[in-house]
């Protein structure tokens, strides 16, 4: 019962994590209550939908991790992709076709599978996640420079032209922008909820490779540099507590827009992050301050 109940839990803060995250607000480059941003398609309203698809998906994960025994991590992770593709249908068919939760699929399923045995077993969360994902980026870029440039995925395109392994990276080494940057800076903060997570999210910004940022901007990885200097900006005049940080975001939501960019690979971290935050009770309904 006990595993059962922990299971349940883990689930629900998957789901929690997803519902913070696309209630944050103003997010530049992203959806949020007060705007689309630059995607004309979703709607805060679309996420919630979507979120509530996948549900299931993460109580399976959850289940995966606790029944898991034995030392062979990776075939912990090859439980995982059937259930997630199913998982994606799932959410396209409560999305009308949008993607917005594609990203999260891959990464907070990982998550949740990776604490489940963990938590479970009392094994550091970072070796698991690591074990799980050995040797991912190998395997899944191995035969991309074979494949004809019409098949190529954004995220191929971006490894054969710049050598960027994307999400792909980012989660065979342990999510280091993940447990290195965003959550020490969730430790750290103060304010209101929504406070918290804008400066949590701009610590991401200042501190990864979006590859959807890359992508929006027609493939120009300098774009990258760029958002790490504006976010650095925004950290340095005292993030989302002072008036010039404030006003900071509002001009980086303006820029955003114009020039129709997205950080959607930094709110699937920024959802990591909080589901950490919440397993780890930075994030309660004690701790926030509303």
């Amino acid at each position: 019962m006990e595993t059962t109940n922990q299971s349940t839990t883990i689930a629900n803060d998957a789901l929690r994590a997803l519902l913070f995250e696309v209630s944050v607000t103003p997010k530049p480059g992203l959806v949020d209550p007060a705007s689309q941003g630059p995607h004309p398609d979703m709607t805060v309203f679309t996420f919630i939908d979507s979120a509530l698809s996948l549900r299931t998906y993460f109580e399976q994960c959850a289940a995966a991790g606790t029944a898991f025994t034995g030392a062979n991590l990776p075939a912990l992770f090859a439980q995982l992709r059937p259930i997630g593709i199913t998982a994606e249908r799932a959410m396209f068919q409560a999305t009308n076709g949008v993607n917005t939760h594609k990203g999260a699929v891959f990464s907070l399923g990982i998550l949740v599978a990776a604490s489940a045995y963990s938590e479970r077993l009392g094994l550091d969360l970072e070796t698991t996640i690591k074990g799980m994902l050995k040797g991912l980026t190998t395997n899944d870029f191995a035969h991309v420079g074979d494949k004809p440039e019409a098949d190529l995925t954004a995220g191929e395109r971006l490894y054969l032209r710049y050598g960027i392994t994307g999400i792909r990276g980012e989660a065979e080494q342990g999510y280091p922008t993940v447990f290195g940057h965003a959550l020490p800076a969730l430790r750290q903060s103060s304010g209101t909820a929504n406070q918290r997570l804008l400066d949590t999210l701009m610590a991401i910004v200042a501190n990864s490779v979006d590859t959807n940022l890359v992508k929006r901007s027609g493939g120009d990885e300098h774009v990258v540099a760029w958002a790490h200097e504006q976010a650095n900006a925004y950290l340095a005049a005292g993030g989302s507590k002072t008036p010039t940080g404030w006003e900071k975001l509002l001009e980086l939501n303006r820029v955003f827009d114009d020039r129709n960019l997205s950080l959607g690979g930094s709110a699937d971290l920024l959802i990591l992050t909080i589901f950490l935050g919440l397993r780890e009770g930075v994030l309660t309904n004690d701790s926030f301050n509303f």
